[in-house]
């Protein structure tokens, strides 16, 4: 198998480019119980989920969410 370059990419069109990236995500989620996440990020995650403990009315829907960055408003 031969490497492609980002540049050679460019060179497919727009459907094969998304099937590329749908392949190469494939290929990751196979193996995404393997990843290991760092003593950072796992702490990242475990303040976060704590704050959310405390207080679980202060974060804002999927929804809001959503509408705010399809509509690049400000929170």
């Amino acid at each position: 198998m031969s490497k492609i370059t980002a540049a050679d990419t460019l060179e497919l069109s727009i459907h094969e480019r998304i099937q590329l990236i749908e392949d190469i995500w494939d290929t990751i989620t196979a193996k995404a119980s393997s990843i290991e996440l760092t003593d950072e990020e796992k702490s990242i995650i475990d303040e976060r989920l704590e704050k959310y403990h405390q207080s679980p009315e202060s974060g804002s829907p999927w929804d809001d969410v959503y509408q705010r960055i399809v509509n690049k408003q400000p929170h």
